[in-house]
């Protein structure tokens, strides 16, 4: 709060309105909220907060979840030695583990639980003991939701139940992708923008001056494919983002390059779980 200077009458009318009758839809909140801000009762990054509260209550997982073909999982036959160097490229706090196929969820590992594991069996097991790790001995029951889950059910449910991720399925009840606290959380206090960031009105492609294209990771690769006059691959991965993981091996940082066919893909956004957004520069076909 701003000491130096008193609320304006305008805002307080705004308040004296809204309050004398219900409001009548998120919009009047906000605006006296924003009122607020121009007469410096809150800041800048209070609003977005408050916004942000506002909006989960109508977004739903299918929003914000990481896609399928982003996400990190384990097989559940994976060898103890697989898994290690995966866990310690990828980064991640949790990781799913399927059986058959990525419909099959069998449950969550934990990497912490997994470091104890590899631990203390490094020093009190033989090499021969070793081999018969199971992953089954330390999962833990995977929580399932629907992709129409509303955000602030599914928030309130984390905190009640002490859960950190969930798992997303369709209406078919196949795996869609996976959702955790922290992607519900940073609806509320926001991610840092980025420069090459696309407005939502513009689309998943936006061409820039110089003939490179930025494009979002959850872009269909059908529709990469028509607007760069492309030819890759949908049968195996729907986004163009699924696609670029798999071609790395790994999950890219922001700044890491790589060329499939005549086209550079040069990760511009990206947090350790998913890309957000790829510069794109088409090549001169090779003679």
């Amino acid at each position: 709060m701003n000491d130096d200077k008193p609320p304006s009458r305008n805002f307080f009318h705004k308040i004296t309105q809204i309050f004398q009758s219900e409001p009548q839809d998120r919009q009047d909140l906000v605006e006296v909220l924003r009122s607020a801000r121009e007469d410096q009762l809150i800041k800048d990054d209070s609003l977005s907060m408050m916004e942000g509260v506002l909006q989960v209550a109508e977004m739903q997982v299918r929003d914000i979840m990481v896609p399928r073909s982003q996400m990190s999982a384990i097989h559940e036959d994976a060898k103890l030695n697989e898994i290690l160097p995966m866990v310690a490229e990828t980064k991640h706090s949790r990781y799913p583990v399927f059986g058959e196929d990525r419909d099959d969820i069998e449950g969550i590992m934990l990497a912490k639980e997994l470091l104890v594991y590899a631990a203390e069996n490094s020093v009190n097991l033989s090499e021969s003991e070793k081999q018969v790790f199971d992953i089954k001995d330390i999962l833990r029951p995977a929580v399932i939701v629907p992709e129409s889950k509303r955000l602030d059910v599914l928030l309130k449910e984390f905190r009640l139940n002490r859960n950190h991720m969930a798992i997303v399925v369709d209406e078919y009840g196949g795996v869609s992708g996976l959702v955790t606290i922290e992607d519900v959380l940073e609806q509320i206090v926001g991610d840092i923008e980025d420069e090459f960031d696309i407005d939502e009105d513009e689309g998943n492609i936006k061409p820039h001056t110089n003939g490179d294209f930025m494009v979002k990771a959850q872009t269909e690769i059908e529709d990469f494919n028509e607007e760069l006059a492309a030819k890759f691959s949908d049968e195996e991965f729907d986004t163009i983002g699924g696609l670029v993981v798999n071609q790395f091996g790994h999950m890219p940082q922001r700044g890491e390059s790589i060329t499939m066919g005549n086209y550079q893909f040069t990760v511009v956004n990206a947090d350790e779980r998913r890309i957000h957004l790829l510069k794109v520069k088409a090549l001169e076909p090779q003679e």
